[in-house]
């Protein structure tokens, strides 16, 4: 089976996949108030692959939420390709995500209930692609994957590794232009976390996917682009690991 795997376009004349300004999230509780985030700004450019790293409860996650708008600021806002997704309604963040975004989370999230191949078409049934389509797709995806003889199994009879993969060619299959990863690898051994980040690396390097991930690992940190520190909710710094992807989507 030939392999044609494609990334949606994103809006034209655009440098970057995705812009913060000023982001600030504070999750109130009665008179408590805490910070998640304060004021991060961020500049990253399309086909990066970008680690963000920090201590538990520096703000990783909620920084992931809201550049896949699944949360909403307290304040500042988040831009993906140019288009300022404050202003959008729940209809068009429901769009944005299913169309331009792709998730990958530590626990899989897999439907272990139905096949392989049915977890990986799921976010094409809701897009409305016919099924030829979608299965041919998802079968290729599969096939990228390395999993493509496996597309009757259910989730449960795969290994960690394997049910990371079928995550992974779910988050592709509406071409996203954007993945986004929390924690992948987390409960992968070593050397299954470095193939999943070799395979994120593939997307990034061959595909043009713009990857960011989430990971306490700092060895797999330093297979990406960039590395952005987190810590108490603002961006302590950052390193820049490949110094012939630096362009304009830099921060300074």
């Amino acid at each position: 089976m030939s392999l044609e795997v494609t990334l949606t376009s994103p809006s034209s004349g655009h440098n970057y996949a995705v812009e913060t300004v000023n982001l600030t999230k504070i999750y109130r509780s009665d008179s408590v108030e805490v910070y998640a985030l304060v004021d991060v700004n961020l500049k990253i450019r399309r086909g990066e692959f970008v680690a963000v790293v920090g201590p538990s409860g520096s703000g990783k996650s909620t920084l992931l939420n809201l550049l896949g708008v699944l949360d909403k600021p307290t304040s500042g806002y988040v831009l993906i390709d140019g288009i300022n997704t404050s202003t959008m309604d729940s209809a068009k963040l429901a769009k944005l995500r299913n169309e331009k975004i792709g998730f990958i989370f530590q626990a899989y999230n897999l439907i272990n209930r139905t096949t392989v191949l049915r977890n990986v078409e799921l976010p094409a049934i809701v897009r409305g692609v016919p099924k030829k389509e979608r299965i041919k797709r998802a079968m290729e995806l599969l096939e990228l994957t390395g999993l493509a003889d496996k597309f009757n199994r259910k989730p449960l009879t795969l290994s960690g590794g394997e049910q990371q993969r079928v995550a992974i060619a779910r988050a592709l299959i509406n071409n996203p232009t954007i993945i986004l990863a929390d924690e992948p690898t987390g409960n992968l051994d070593s050397k299954t976390g470095y193939e999943i980040f070799g395979l994120l690396r593939k997307l990034s390097e061959e595909r043009g996917a713009t990857v960011i991930v989430v990971t306490h690992n700092l060895e797999l940190a330093n297979l990406t682009d960039r590395i952005i520190y987190l810590r108490d909710g603002r961006v302590e710094g950052e390193k820049v690991l490949r110094e012939e992807n630096k362009g304009d989507g830099r921060n300074r």
